[in-house]
């Protein structure tokens, strides 16, 4: 089951100078895919919010500029083709997340893990959603549980302010997003 929705692994796609992007979701997965879509506020939602996508399946998506791709608990790359920018370039995680995720954070179904949820969202802190006193980049910091996926997934965006290093933005471009 992919998820993208987590506050915890995040990667930022930003299609900026045009009208749109076409996001390409590909299943490589011997089972289903969940991908579920997050937009920025005032866009409209993509694909009613998520999909189903059966093994080998692929869906391609217009989005408009400034989607937000948000995070992830299976192996997944994302390649832009046809854009341009310093930081434009291919994203890839090869780890399964499920078999990494704290305890606390796993979401079983069956006896099995099938996602991995935020520490925002398993405990709704203010330090670990970086909200109220933590909402900015000097007080909102890594923590326990976003080290744990930075470590498996260093070009994963993996809390509120882990910018420098995962924020990759393309001008143009559109994306082949591939699950396992």
């Amino acid at each position: 089951m992919a998820f993208c929705h987590f506050n915890l692994l995040l990667v930022l796609i930003s299609a900026l100078g045009r009208d749109a992007a076409v996001f390409t979701l590909q299943n490589k997965c011997e089972e289903k895919v969940w991908p579920g879509i997050l937009t920025r506020a005032g866009k409209p939602q993509l694909a009613n919010g998520g999909l189903t996508l059966n093994p080998g399946q692929i869906v391609h998506i217009n989005a408009p500029t400034g989607c937000l791709v948000d995070g992830y608990n299976l192996p997944i790359s994302i390649i832009p083709s046809g854009g341009t920018g310093d930081k434009c370039k291919a994203i890839t995680c090869v780890s399964d997340l499920n078999q990494k995720c704290p305890n606390e954070l796993q979401q079983v179904e069956k006896g099995k893990v099938v996602g991995c949820k935020s520490a925002c969202m398993a405990f709704n802190k203010p330090e670990l959603c970086c909200t109220d006193a933590f909402g900015d980049p000097n007080t909102c910091k890594p923590t326990q549980f976003s080290k744990i996926f930075k470590e498996s997934c260093p070009m994963a965006y993996s809390y509120a302010y882990d910018d420098l290093t995962t924020t990759f933005t393309c001008n143009g471009a559109n994306y082949l997003i591939s699950f396992c």
